[in-house]
């Protein structure tokens, strides 16, 4: 049972939620004026209230302030109209647990106060902020994975503080980053930091979901629901009950599915394709994307009202050109990590071959490096990596790179001293590195799956795979 507020200018509303909550056990008091729902709170405890974005007398954001002064430890949620949607975000971020969309929906409501009763406040989640110890020992512990490490440079520093503000709540996260940046890695972290740790943390490539298959990859589907279901079939929203769910590229599910995705992050429910009753489940949902969501919503690609239930939180992460010094402690994580698969043991990089990471754009990110570091090492008969095990695309990359450079992203990075036998390539050469470069690219982007990386270049499989052999493309 909870202790509840309600404070909201009309009195219907008021009327309705007392009678509904009360009939559900719990212990509900009502105002219209905002000013005397701040002097209820001075004189009880709530562990909810549930304040209208807009009164007569005072804004939802002044008094969430005040109560946030007077009873730290209660929380607030807004009731708004659709409009004010996107302000009702920003109250969240200045700390209001929740937001709610008029008309109200009883079993969201009901969702809201599970929620609300069984979430640390935001005072027990600033007690989890790691301190500079504990950032060593997340480090240590590998949160995010095996092919992922967290760096000391102050990108890293800042992107780990993010993570561990967020992970201990029960806020949808949408995490943005370029491809290979390592999104997968931080949500495992935010997981992996939670109390659903011990629970099921399952990512899902949206990308990779036909629209066909899509409703019953992710809701599953009963026996004979369609052709082909030869026996029932749980989905991964089902599978994930009680843990995470990690949708990468969710700007690539249809319409459809997203109306469906809507539902289910409202109502805390979903139903099988083919089934006839709901069930209740309890997930976090993480997105990520490489592509800024808000731009999809304005194109009509993604409808809008789930962007706003995802953009609790938001987290940046930064490309690999970005990250300073911790270029080269990313580069001897994976040289570690190729030395214990392919049994050598390289003791590092020559110096012409660090200056080259440091300039080099790496536009698959971590996924690039990692694949280009296990190529060279497989090379690699000596102590040290040399430029000449290093891909071609790479060393001369400044040759064929068409875009402008970003002189304030490289601001940190020594120049490449060019040798003179370097400065006089033939068209020909140069031709061929470009179509290798661009090769490996698209290679990089379908997660090295070939049918994808032929389709998109607009050749067929087979002469990718003599393109491959040409240009010596592991």
């Amino acid at each position: 049972m909870a202790k509840i507020l309600v404070i909201d200018d009309n009195l219907e509303i008021c009327n309705l939620l007392k009678r509904f909550l009360t009939h559900k056990g719990h212990e509900v008091e009502t105002t219209l004026s905002g000013m005397n729902g701040l002097e209820f709170v001075k004189k009880e405890k709530y562990d909810l209230i549930l304040c209208d974005f807009k009164l007569r007398d005072i804004e939802g954001p002044e008094i969430l302030q005040e109560v946030k002064k007077i009873s730290p430890e209660t929380k607030l949620a807004i009731i708004t109209g659709y409009s004010d949607v996107r302000v009702a975000v920003e109250v969240m971020k200045k700390g209001a647990f929740d937001y709610v969309v008029k008309p109200l929906i009883p079993d969201e409501i009901l969702s809201l106060i599970d929620r609300a009763i069984n979430t640390p406040t935001v005072v027990d989640v600033k007690k989890d902020i790691v301190s500079k110890k504990e950032l060593k020992s997340i480090n240590q512990q590998n949160f995010g994975g095996s092919d992922y490490i967290w760096g000391k440079d102050l990108a890293s520093k800042n992107l780990l503080k993010e993570v561990s503000l967020v992970a201990p709540t029960n806020f949808s996260v949408i995490i943005y980053g370029e491809s290979g940046a390592g999104k997968e890695n931080i949500a495992r972290t935010i997981h992996n930091l939670s109390e659903r740790k011990d629970k099921p943390f399952i990512p899902i490539d949206c990308g990779a979901l036909t629209k066909d298959l899509a409703g019953s990859e992710l809701w599953g589907h009963e026996k004979g629901a369609f052709t082909g279901a030869a026996s029932a079939k749980e989905g991964q929203f089902e599978l994930a009950d009680g843990g995470t769910i990690f949708l990468d590229e969710i700007g690539n599910l249809s319409y459809e599915i997203q109306i469906g995705l809507l539902r289910l992050v409202q109502e805390k429910k979903l139903r099988r394709i083919g089934g006839v009753k709901d069930k209740t489940i309890d997930v976090r949902i993480i997105v990520a994307s490489n592509e800024n969501l808000k731009n999809a919503v304005e194109k009509g690609r993604f409808r809008e009202d789930l962007f706003y239930r995802f953009n609790e939180f938001t987290i940046n992460v930064p490309s690999l050109r970005e990250r300073g010094k911790d270029i080269l402690l990313f580069a001897n994580h994976f040289l570690d990590a190729a030395n214990m698969e392919l049994k050598k043991n390289v003791l590092g990089f020559s110096k012409e071959v660090s200056t080259l990471f440091m300039n080099y754009e790496w536009p698959g990110n971590l996924r690039e490096m990692r694949n280009t570091i296990r190529r060279s090492l497989l090379l690699t008969d000596g102590k040290e990596v040399e430029i000449s095990a290093i891909p071609h695309e790479i060393v001369h990359a400044n040759k064929f790179a068409f875009r402008e450079d970003n002189d304030a992203s490289k601001s940190h990075r020594p120049e490449i001293v060019k040798k003179p036998q370097e400065e006089a390539v033939d068209l020909k050469e140069i031709a061929a590195q470009a179509e290798a470069e661009a090769i490996r690219k698209v290679l990089i982007e379908n997660h090295f799956n070939k049918t994808k990386a032929a389709k998109q270049l607009g050749i067929d499989r087979k002469t990718l795979f003599n393109k491959i052999k040409q240009h010596d493309i592991l």
